[in-house]
């Protein structure tokens, strides 16, 4: 049978019911072909099964380069004539300028990932080079096929290439039976486009810069002699971080068609406020306070992802926050696009710096479904220090001042995240000394509002239907009202009267407001003291503060930063609104390899650790290997010791977060040292060994040392970190059943080198 006739191309139109790839072609030591193409199919395109799908839809005339697209697989052969294949693949629909060849390529490792009872985690890159912050690769192992077929096997191919026609779409698949003995595999396409030169950029290729806030968001991009922020068709820099659903195809904040009023993005058809619910399992307190939220929010409590969904029509319609994320990025997208007049395809994006590595993979995840490769998550703190740096440059440029470092706090409050950092500058270089965040902002004021206003709230609506949402609307807008009003005088009054009837009368002070909200005050305040105390730095030492965020405007939190660093005023240079979007629009120049002649792009920040970085030791504790706020890139090395008598194996955890016990820190993966030599307990050290390059992405290594070995350590075992996508508990889970304890753990060695 020749290679060719295993060619298939995917029918418009068509879904993937199933996920296999048959062993019955894989016959005579033939290598199996299947050509494929991208195909429209509306405003999303499945791939995968039923259970395990991503949704994509970015479309682009024009598109620049290839793409490189890679995927965990976990196949197994089931002895009947074909191999079980359970994957998820994220493919935004990209037009190539010529087909690419995606082909089996072994994966040097020899580490074992114990995750079959997860699905596997997604991978991707979207450029013709590997990315410089890219979700984490599994290696998929291959049972070897059949030596002969079954009865029936002639109805089994025929099956087997029906299931094709519906499974593959892209540019060609190589799969070659001969190397399936071999363990560990990655499927990779890589780029033909190798004419360019990477390391050249142009102003049309420049990379715009996004800030997707919690309920506003902008774009902007350097324009050659400074940063343009871009308008909509409404003339508006900031638009609302929200997907109506209204009609039959979904419509974003930043829609170049229509714009909704306020009642109507409260109506329970539009899903807002998805930053603070992206990467979150529905036992977090985030997603249950989000239960106020119009739109419906629902939980099992069982460490998965919650379910979230929208009015269309009368029918609850469910969505993912990465996707409504991707619809509202690739608006932007769009509208960069029309300004510019060029295809988009790099991007600069900020984030919290409460923000965990998981979170961050949903956010890419969510920026690939819209068709842009991400070049750099930037902490919000840090794309500000960035614009920072650049005005402390120009200063010494025109006004010939002093090159001497200068210390700032960067305070930043919006509607779902409030962020402190401290940064050094000098000579253009910012450096993030501290940085601290959390889940905090203007959302919590409102909602504290909301229920002052109507403190029985809860019992009045127990049910998320029709009066509860349009109760709920009508408080939302009149606590916003009250709120804005706030900031500018002392006292407002608010009638209002609900759809059941209730009426509201009621004249809310300035004192009144602060002391509703006070233990949201209180932790701002907390936040900076122990941004502080980490730097180790005094109040007198700090040259300015920078309040960012629209929260920030208001009265008491501006005065309570200003108050704790004894400043009079604010650093008045940045715009609290457009700060982080133009440090991001700086960065994207700067990573894009733009230049600028007046120097207003020799800039550099030097980035910290948001959280601690670890691992599990005995008694479920957690050991910080790469601790809080060290300078990125870092290496950080630590000993261990075996915890009992005789372990021949460690099962070494990664956590990321600060709390003392493991089990409250993120689980981020797992892996084995196996071969340690029989001895008594804490005698055999264990090397564990942490590395994070430029482009923050995170590699661990673990080996045990031999004495009187000829190589003091045994090979180490590499491990990228695979991320789970249903939730915390259900990886805890898998990784209790596949070890059976976790008392095969380590303890810190008493004596570090």
């Amino acid at each position: 049978m020749e290679a060719e006739e295993h060619c298939c191309r995917r029918r418009e139109g068509s879904t993937a019911p199933a996920t296999v790839i048959p062993a019955a072609l894989f016959q005579q030591g033939e290598a199996l072909r299947a050509e494929f193409s991208p195909v429209k199919q509306g405003p999303h395109h499945q791939l995968g099964n039923p259970v395990n799908t991503v949704r994509g839809g970015a479309e682009g005339e024009g598109q620049q380069g290839g793409a490189t697209l890679r995927w965990p697989v976990n196949v197994a052969g089931d002895g009947n004539g074909r191999l079980q294949a359970g994957f998820k693949v994220f493919w935004p629909e990209l037009r190539f300028r010529r087909p690419e060849k995606l082909e089996m390529t072994p994966v040097k490792s020899q580490m074992e990932l114990e995750c079959s009872q997860v699905a596997p985690p997604l991978a991707f890159s979207l450029s013709p080079e590997a990315p410089r912050l890219a979700p984490p690769l599994l290696p998929f192992s291959f049972s070897p096929p059949p030596a002969c077929l079954p009865s029936g096997s002639a109805s089994l191919i025929q099956h087997n290439q029906s299931l094709l026609r519906t499974l593959l779409v892209g540019d060609q698949i190589v799969i070659d039976p001969r190397r399936m003995d071999e363990q560990l595999y990655m499927v990779a396409s890589d780029s033909e486009n190798t004419c360019e030169d990477k390391g050249q950029s142009t102003f049309h290729d420049v990379a715009v810069g996004i800030d997707l806030g919690t309920s506003k968001c902008s774009v902007a991009v350097w324009s050659g002699a400074g940063v343009e922020l871009l308008k909509n068709t409404q003339n508006q820099k900031t638009m609302r971080s929200y997907v109506m659903f209204g009609d039959d195809v979904p419509v974003g904040g930043a829609s170049e068609v229509r714009a909704y009023a306020e009642d109507q993005i409260l109506s329970g058809s539009a899903i807002f406020n998805v930053k603070r619910l992206i990467g979150r399992s529905d036992k977090d307190p985030i997603i249950h306070g989000s239960k106020i939220l119009p739109f419906l929010v629902q939980t099992l409590d069982i460490g998965v992802q919650p379910l979230i969904a929208a009015l269309a029509n009368n029918v609850w319609r469910s969505i993912t926050p990465e996707e409504v994320l991707a619809i509202v990025l690739a608006e932007l997208k769009t509208m960069a696009e029309i300004k510019l007049k060029r295809p988009i395809r790099n991007v600069v994006l900020t984030v919290p710096a409460a923000f965990s590595r998981f979170q961050q993979t949903r956010v890419e995840r969510a920026c690939a479904m819209a068709g842009l490769h991400v070049l750099r998550l930037m902490p919000e703190p840090t794309a500000v220090a960035l614009l920072y740096a650049q005005h402390q440059q120009q200063s010494l440029h025109e006004n010939m001042g002093s090159g001497c470092e200068k210390v700032a706090l960067i305070f930043n409050i919006g509607a779902g995240y409030c962020d402190v950092a401290v940064t050094a500058t000098a000579g253009g270089v910012s450096q993030i000394k501290a940085l601290l965040g959390c889940t905090l902002g203007g959302e919590d004021i409102l909602q504290n509002v909301v229920y002052h206003l109507l403190p029985n709230f809860d019992t009045l609506y127990p049910n998320h239907d029709t009066n509860k949402i349009r109760s709920l609307a009508l408080l939302r807008i009149a606590a916003q009202e009250a709120i804005h009003k706030l900031s500018s005088q002392s006292s407002v009054q608010i009638n209002l009267k609900l759809p059941d009837g209730t009426q509201i009368d009621k004249i809310l002070n300035q004192s009144e407001f602060e002391d509703v909200n006070r233990n949201v005050f209180e932790k701002c305040e907390k936040l900076v003291r122990q941004c502080l105390f980490d730097h180790k730095v005094s109040v007198e030492d700090i040259d300015y503060v920078i309040l960012v965020g629209g929260c920030s405007r208001i009265p008491k939190i501006k005065n309570l930063v200003l108050g704790i660093c004894r400043k009079e005023k604010e650093f008045n240079g940045v715009d609290a609104f457009e700060a982080a979007v133009t440090g991001a629009a700086i960065e994207g120049a700067i990573a894009s390899g733009v230049t600028d002649p007046s120097g207003n792009l020799d800039l550099l920040t030097i980035q910290a650790t948001t959280q601690s970085l670890g691992i599990r030791v005995e008694g479920g504790g957690f050991a910080s290997v790469i601790p809080r706020n060290t300078a990125i890139p870092a290496r950080k090395d630590m000993l261990f010791t075996t915890a009992r008598d005789g372990q021949t194996e460690a099962l070494i955890v990664v956590y990321e977060g600060d709390a003392k016990c493991a089990e409250e820190n993120h689980l981020m993966g797992y892996f084995k040292v196996s071969g340690i030599p029989s001895a008594p307990k804490g005698t055999v050290e264990i090397s564990i060994s942490m590395d994070i390059d430029a482009g923050n992405v995170l590699r661990v290594f673990g080996g045990a040392i031999v004495p009187g070995a000829n190589h003091s350590v045994t090979p180490f075992m590499e491990v990228i970190m695979p991320m789970l996508d249903d939730g915390h508990d259900w990886c805890a889970q898998a990784l209790v059943k596949a070890n059976g304890s976790l008392d095969v753990a380590t303890m810190p060695k008493k004596s570090q080198p």
